[in-house]
């Protein structure tokens, strides 16, 4: 009985350990090297709040210039290639067997074996647009071996390189700051701003109280050392910037953790947030303040509809806020920290006045509940993981005679939604029969407009999935995309690439195509640019070129193009 004890404890230990969580002590630090041959000057790192995500690796700058070599950061193979007009552009996956991946983005060109693979591949399948996966037999790296150039393709506005490391098994970004990479950074996170949140209400139905903050001796701390607050819960925000040596770009904090009277209340930690719960991000800051044009404040507290639970922890049964009752001063400091052990400390007294006022509000939609929205012409359904807090929904509707349908402003667009809806609209008045596949679905969030390919059912509704609240109505969609080039010659003999800028009047480019003399050559997207660089398909001499481009709702423009090479 005894060494069967003792078996079944070590096979609960074995068990137990192989489901331990992989924590950032685990992560090995010097495993990995530099992609780049130069220092790390970081122009963004992780965490930082970006609109419906978290920033998920390190923004290495290439002193704004391109075609900087790019390195493999350990041995490994290239498991992926991806490239596309936005987010990442061309973008390289690299596994590593220590269960690691890393990936390498915005660059220009792969390496010489694994470009001509790439573009044979788009030459078979006449798509430039393309993700493409490989085995470990392929293309294996060894650490230091060049495998591209650095850019500024995709999502880009400047020349960087963006490089992740993640968890090859959940596909997890984790902080890459945390592997050991030499890093100039002695300087601590500054806290700039604190924002005050009554939280008996919902964080969209209030303005934050907002008190600049200054450096007192080792502390930072409010322009008086108490803060009063009317709320008998209160929550708290904070304007975070942090900095490296020998750079002015601000970036994201590490962690943070909050007391009251020395006793802890909450702590964030910004690691491992994997792309499925990114948009949490929306929740986990002041989505409301930041459209409406303040900073991203980022909330010390968790709202009931954020699920992005594992970078809270230690959180009181408050979810994170303050609860003061007896109108005395309480000791509050938080403490900040980045990925580099550097920390801050922001120290002041709260007190509670603790007068309630009740929020008035005729049609309260709940988070974590079920909500519905049914008008003769206008309905849409939100599931119980739409919104991360109650809204006091608010609706108004406007006749339109230029459209199909009336405008129907749909609460208020500064207020986030987690995911797609389907949002249906039945027109005011009769759609053409040539007209119905041509409905477009228009929204403005007060700032500007863009509009989505509206889809009928027989029953005369028009359906789109939409993402946000804002001012919508039905429209005809008829113009097609306006094709232009943007070479003032057609003599091409002294350049290296043709192109031209697509522009849609209502929706977006769905889909392109140029060919040159009948035969499909690789013309890249970058946001309305169109270009194709010339290469084997394109001899010297006189060519006719035909660009096609359609957009959603399969209006389409043909461009005839003479030029000489």
């Amino acid at each position: 009985m005894k060494k069967l004890a003792t078996l079944c404890c070590c096979v609960l230990s074995l068990a137990a350990t192989a489901q331990k969580k992989e924590t950032a002590s685990d992560y090995p630090k010097d495993y990995f090297r530099c992609p780049l041959s130069i220092p790390i000057s970081l122009a963004g790192n992780f965490g930082e709040c970006r609109m419906g995500h978290f920033h998920s690796g390190m923004d290495i700058k290439t002193n704004s210039d391109e075609n900087m070599p790019v390195y493999a950061a350990a041995d490994g193979y290239v498991a992926r290639i991806k490239m596309q007009k936005d987010g990442y552009g061309h973008a390289l996956y690299v596994v590593h067997p220590n269960g690691y991946t890393t990936l390498y983005a915005h660059l220009n060109n792969f390496m010489p074996e694994l470009q001509a693979y790439l573009r044979k591949a788009q030459y078979k399948q006449e798509t430039w647009e393309t993700d493409i996966s490989l085995t470990s037999d392929q293309f294996p790296v060894k650490k230091g071996q060049q495998i591209a150039w650095s850019g500024n393709t995709g999502g880009s506005t400047a020349p960087h390189l963006h490089f992740e490391i993640r968890n090859t098994k959940t596909e997890h970004p984790l902080n890459p700051e945390l592997f050991g990479f030499v890093i100039d950074d002695k300087i601590a996170p500054k806290p700039v701003e604190l924002a005050v949140y009554d939280m008996s209400h919902s964080i969209y139905e209030q303005s934050p109280q907002i008190q600049a903050l200054h450096k007192k001796g080792i502390y930072y701390a409010c322009s008086n050392d108490t803060l009063i607050t009317d709320a008998e819960v209160t929550g708290l925000g904070l304007n975070v910037d942090d900095y490296m040596n020998g750079s002015d770009n601000t970036l994201a904090l590490y962690t943070a953790a909050w007391y009251m009277d020395d006793s802890l209340q909450g702590s964030i930690t910004l690691d491992n947030i994997g792309y499925e719960e990114t948009r949490y991000m929306h929740a986990y800051a002041d989505y409301k303040t930041k459209k409406n044009g303040g900073p991203w404040i980022q909330c010390l507290f968790q709202l009931p509809g954020n699920r992005l639970n594992h970078i809270y922890k230690n959180m009181n049964a408050e979810g994170g806020t303050f609860v003061i009752t007896d109108r005395q001063l309480h000791d509050i400091k938080i403490v900040l920290t980045d990925a580099l052990g550097n920390s801050s400390i922001l120290r002041f007294y709260m007190r509670s006045v603790n007068k309630y006022s009740p929020l008035k509000c005729a049609d309260m939609y709940k988070a974590n509940k079920v909500n519905t929205f049914e008008d003769p012409n206008i309905t849409f359904y939100l599931d119980e993981t739409t919104l991360y807090d109650d809204i006091c929904f608010q609706f108004e509707k406007t006749p339109d005679p230029t459209s199909f349908s009336d405008r129907y402003k749909i609460h208020h667009a500064d207020v986030p939604i987690h995911h797609n809806f389907a949002l249906n609209i039945k027109p005011t008045k009769p759609v053409p029969f040539e007209m119905r596949s041509k409905i477009a679905l228009v929204c403005n969030d007060g700032k500007t407009e863009e509009g989505k390919a509206a889809k009928n059912d027989d029953k005369g509704w028009y359906t789109t999935n939409i993402r946000s609240f804002g001012e919508y109505r039905l429209v005809a969609d008829t113009v097609a995309p306006v094709i232009k080039p943007l070479q003032k010659t057609n003599n091409l003999s002294k350049t290296a690439i043709i192109s031209f800028t697509v522009k849609d009047a209502i929706t977006s480019v769905k889909k392109f195509r140029g060919t040159i003399d009948g035969k499909w050559v690789c013309f890249e997207q970058h946001g309305d640019n169109f270009f194709y660089k010339f290469d084997e398909h394109c001899p010297r001499g006189k060519h006719e070129l035909v660009f096609t481009a359609t957009d959603e709702n399969n209006n389409t423009q043909t461009l005839h193009y003479s030029f000489t090479r």
